[in-house]
């Protein structure tokens, strides 16, 4: 997008209309996704009511990566500087070999990822959490400990456990990974395949590293680290000053599907023993881990009912893998996309189309979000051997580029040597390092794509439809 289109966009959304129908919207879940979807849909001017089942809310687990496909949004919607004050900005993702810690992948984040609008940040999921509940809290009225077990998806609404019925015109499921709107949705259980890997996460004090001079840089300059591994790999990146996140996958050997179940630092440390000795330096100061089977899960026929009254939003209905770090960056473009969407509404007639229109804009980018965070799994696990082997030399090329070119900035370009082409890096095993893929990713904006697509689209299809006279 253009600096001059991505102007108007932000002079545009940060004073969206008011929709001229006003609708009562139920979201099921106050995770992230939940948060944004209330208030991307509040601030049109719609009444949102969140319904979550915990009786308190927050984040559970440690480090999550805000690229700037997110991050342009957040900027938007008026708490750049908040990020900026809890927020990490790496200058680079680097891929090691497991066993010396060898470089073999180099793409720069810093600078580089500001060319697409937007910062690259590492936080802590609670940081992000609080600042999304800042934003929506002006515009929901949020209703713990209300567990949701019936949802009627004609006359939207939705039954409590306490046999209380809360009614709506919209019914959005925010709900996770094991969704129950899902199921309303689709009439059955959608299928999750195990992908044979698990993960441990802990978080370490940066204090621990600083006082040690071979962990000390691992703090000292921000980066995304990964060492890779046969069957095995682990990221690692400052989410806090004081705080330092690792998360280890490793072959499941019978974990369970939970962000709170609990694993074994000495089993953790077992896992590793042939990772390089800076590795086990870092494993040494773990005393507690949590574990977390992770499954795999296929693109969803649809996202709405039928009835055109209960839709899905995030996790619920395209449950990203780890391995691109875009599931919280996927949920808040939906939300973005639906608030955009539903700022349009005139009338009861248009919900269904929006809601289609919603799906037509999402459900491809997510399922290939979804994919490319497959063939990460691939790329980081091999065995050692020739395809090993093609992997780190593919990693290198596009490292080599990226080193040529620092050194031309720094003026101190070697004489002579190999003269690496940067023009063919599509299809980089570092996928960071694929400018094609990192514009596609992290160029995106979510809610200028929407806007377009009412422009282009809605305003002739959708924009006229009226209810029939009762």
């Amino acid at each position: 997008m253009s600096a001059a289109a991505k102007t108007t966009m932000d002079d545009h959304t940060d004073s969206l209309p008011k929709a001229p129908l006003r609708l009562h919207i139920l979201i099921i879940g106050c995770g992230m996704g939940g948060l944004a979807a209330a208030y991307c849909l509040g601030r049109v001017g719609h009444q949102v009511t969140v319904l979550e089942q915990a009786t308190v809310i927050g984040e559970v687990g440690a480090g999550i990566q805000i690229s700037p496909n997110v991050s342009r949004l957040l900027d938007r919607w008026g708490v750049g500087e908040a990020m900026r004050k809890v927020g990490i900005r790496p200058e680079a993702m680097v891929f090691r070999r497991y066993s010396t810690g060898e470089i073999v992948g180099y793409a720069r984040l810093a600078e580089r990822m500001e060319a697409f609008g937007g910062t690259y940040y590492h936080i802590h999921r609670a940081d992000l959490f609080n600042i999304l509940y800042s934003l929506a809290a002006p515009y929901m009225t949020l209703r713990l400990g209300a567990t949701v077990v019936s949802v009627d998806p004609e006359a939207p609404s939705a039954t409590l456990a306490t046999g209380e019925v809360v009614h709506g015109d919209l019914i959005i499921g925010a709900d996770g990974v094991k969704s129950f709107i899902q199921r309303v949705v689709l009439g059955k259980p959608s299928s999750a395949e195990p992908t044979g890997d698990a993960v441990y996460r802990a978080i370490i004090p940066t204090a621990l590293m600083r006082a040690d001079p071979e962990l000390r840089p691992f703090v000292d300059t921000p980066e995304m680290t990964g060492w890779m591994g046969p069957q095995r790999h682990i990221m690692a990146y400052n989410i806090r000053a004081e705080e330092y996140n690792i998360v280890l996958a490793h072959p499941d050997d019978g974990s369970v599907e939970s962000w709170t179940a609990k694993g074994s630092a000495d089993k953790m440390r077992a896992d590793f023993a042939d990772f390089e000795p800076r590795v086990q330096k870092l494993l040494s100061f773990v005393d507690s881990t949590l574990k977390w089977r992770l499954m795999d899960r296929q693109p969803l026929e649809t996202w709405v009912h039928p009835a055109g009254r209960v839709t899905l939003l995030g996790d619920a209905c395209h449950a990203m893998l780890p391995y691109r770090a875009q599931g919280a960056a996927m949920a808040i473009e939906d939300a973005a996309v639906l608030g955009v969407l539903f700022s349009h509404i005139r009338d009861i007639a248009q919900l269904k189309p929006l809601l289609y229109a919603y799906e037509e804009l999402r459900l491809p980018r997510t399922a290939r979000t979804q994919g490319d965070a497959r063939s990460n799994q691939k790329t980081f696990h091999l065995p050692d051997g020739l395809g090993q082997q093609a992997r780190d030399e593919n990693m290198r090329k596009a490292a080599q580029v990226v080193w040529r070119e620092m050194a031309r900035e720094r003026g101190d370009v070697p004489e002579g040597g190999e003269q690496v082409d940067g023009t063919d890096l599509q299809g980089n095993s570092n996928q960071w390092a694929d400018h094609q893929k990192n514009q596609e990713q992290f160029g995106y904006d979510a809610e200028a794509v929407a806007e377009q697509w009412w422009r282009d689209v809605g305003e002739s299809q959708i924009g006229g439809l009226v209810s029939a006279p009762v």
